[in-house]
């Protein structure tokens, strides 16, 4: 972990405790937030941190009208985004419930302070618009990118307009036990045309949460892999593919 996010992970669980004492009382804003430690941060069935070890956390604000803004963050490989030590997720949107049916329309700007180190003429970011629907324990999202996919472009040749499309489900299985499994679907728009192997790739997760003794503190175990793991690569020199099957676990807290 960079010494940098480890000051902004620090910096963040300060302001999130301050925040929250002072708008307890008040049910129109609420804050909470969240911290995760795990083997591996994968994204979309691919990792991001070379099958290395990852620390996240994020901290968000919500309305009671039903809008809300936050911010996440995790360490990367600065190798596979240009310099970049850090992923910044800023997000905002609008959440209501009908009859039990959840809907969730926003926005999500992923940032890489750094990148472009390596290569001025690369620079890793994204911003996609997402619309979410839920109903009991499963969950459809739609995600659709305004701008070229996480930065991969050439000249005369885009990727505006990637899209992904995820299917999850979380089921209780006994006290404090869940099963998750989810399976994605991701199209990069021209990637076949920027050396890819093709334009669209599967992702899947199935594996267990378990409260911890009721603490709150989750324990995950996941099986994590993609319908072809050298759909993107690594940041290492050896290049192998970023997307192979493994377990990934996880221990996360939210506040």
């Amino acid at each position: 972990m960079s010494r940098r996010l480890s000051v902004s992970l620090l910096c963040m669980a300060a302001a999130m405790t301050v925040s929250t004492t002072a708008l307890a009382a008040d049910p129109e804003h609420s804050f909470s937030g969240n911290l995760t430690i795990g083997s591996d941060y994968r994204f979309r069935g691919f990792t991001q941190t070379d099958y290395k070890p990852t620390i996240q956390g994020g901290i968000d604000y919500a309305h009671s009208s039903g809008f809300y803004v936050g911010n996440w963050n995790s360490n990367v490989s600065q190798t596979v985004f240009n310099g970049a030590p850090i992923e910044m997720d800023f997000y905002g949107g609008w959440k209501t419930e009908i009859e039990g049916f959840g809907l969730d329309l926003g926005v999500i700007y992923y940032y890489y302070p750094g990148t472009g180190e390596y290569d001025p003429d690369f620079k890793a970011k994204n911003f996609e618009a997402y619309i979410g629907g839920s109903y009991g324990p499963l969950s459809v999202k739609y995600s659709y990118a305004f701008t070229n996919f996480f930065g991969l472009e050439a000249p005369g040749i885009d990727t505006k307009g990637s899209q992904y499309l995820e299917i999850a489900g979380e089921f209780e299985v006994g006290t404090g036990l869940a099963l998750v499994a989810q399976l994605g679907y991701q199209k990069v728009k021209n990637y076949d045309k920027l050396g890819g192997p093709k334009n669209s790739v599967w992702d899947y997760k199935l594996g267990m949460t378990w409260d911890i003794a009721g603490s709150g503190w989750m324990l995950g175990g996941f099986l994590v892999g993609t319908s072809d793991k050298d759909f993107f690569a690594t940041g290492e020199t050896s290049g192998r593919g970023a997307g192979r099957d493994g377990f990934v676990a996880t221990l996360s807290k939210e506040f």
